[in-house]
């Protein structure tokens, strides 16, 4: 699907945009600008030197962006950008939120040339990813805690760390696509930058500039973010693995309260002809007071030493 800003006759647009292109569009987008298209296999490369390559005037570009399918699921998806003086081309083939969000304010604001049509895209990537970036510090917040902060005489470990676990790989798995992203952005501005190739299509300094900073600082806060990720995924492994002592503590201090009562039992349980105990009048009350007592004498010592 071929998508022109502004729309109608390719010659005059200033950005065109592919979406899992056909042959034919292919061909319609490279005799209205003269540029080569490049394929879903060269978008996806994943050296540098494929990703960042300048040819025939015009800068050739790629990076992984982050896309949902139909279901909400997010994935990186490879973009690829051809930027020239006259035109902005962009290839993908899936839909990207930060392309759709570019068109839905292209259709009232349309830009006026290239180099304000791939900031403007660049901008809007960076913004949305900076919004991720805050719901998954919030989740972060959440999960602290619910980790650290819920009442221990009320708090049931047990029914909530398997979903936890749930929630911190959901976070740390967004989180690293967003750095893939926010990575590959970083290494299209430094190289647009700082190439200072002959030729090259302009594009704003300054502008360039902001939009290494903000990148830099997200680069940062995802930083922390994942070492909070690592943090909270450490704690509830170590919950996890205090439970499974306590069942293992608790199961240990059962078999040895059993042993006595149960030595006990089996003495006296003996069918031997000579057994003195067989005359006692009182063995018999007496064999279970020993059983009582050898039972609640275990509880106690564990009860002393604070194992209970």
């Amino acid at each position: 699907m071929i998508r022109a800003c502004p729309p109608g006759d390719l010659d005059a647009a200033v950005w065109i945009d592919l979406l899992a292109p056909t042959p034919d569009e292919i061909e319609q987008v490279r005799t209205a600008t003269g540029l080569r298209v490049p394929t879903e296999a060269q978008i996806s490369e994943i050296e540098s030197t494929s990703r960042l390559t300048f040819e025939t005037a015009a800068y050739y570009l790629s990076t992984p962006l982050v896309a949902a399918d139909a279901d909400g699921n997010q994935f990186l998806m490879p973009v690829g950008f051809v930027y020239s003086s006259r035109v902005l081309v962009t290839v993908h083939f899936g839909p990207i939120h930060g392309l759709e969000a570019a068109h839905e304010e292209a259709a009232s604001r349309p830009p006026k040339t290239a180099a304000e049509a791939v900031l403007h895209i660049f901008d809007l990537i960076v913004d949305r990813a900076a919004d991720y970036l805050e719901r998954a510090g919030a989740e972060c917040d959440a999960l602290s805690r619910a980790a650290f902060r819920t009442d221990p005489a009320r708090a049931k470990p047990s029914a909530k760390l398997g979903s936890a676990l749930r929630r911190i790989g959901r976070a740390a798995d967004a989180i690293s696509r967003l750095r893939d992203e926010l990575l590959g952005l970083g290494r299209i501005a430094a190289y647009v930058a700082e190439s200072n190739i002959d030729k090259a299509p302009p594009l704003d300094p300054g502008r360039l500039k902001a939009l290494r900073a903000d990148i830099a600082s997200l680069t940062d806060y995802e930083s922390h973010l994942s070492g909070k990720i690592q943090f909270l995924l450490d704690a509830t492994l170590g919950f996890i693995n205090i439970e499974q002592n306590d069942i293992v503590k608790t199961l240990t201090i059962a078999s040895v309260v059993g042993i006595p009562p149960v030595l006990i039992a089996g003495i006296y349980g003996m069918n031997f002809r000579v057994m003195p105990e067989l005359s006692w009048k009182f063995g018999y009350p007496m064999a279970l007071v020993l059983i009582v007592v050898s039972g609640l004498a275990p509880l106690w010592w564990f009860k002393r030493r604070g194992w209970m």
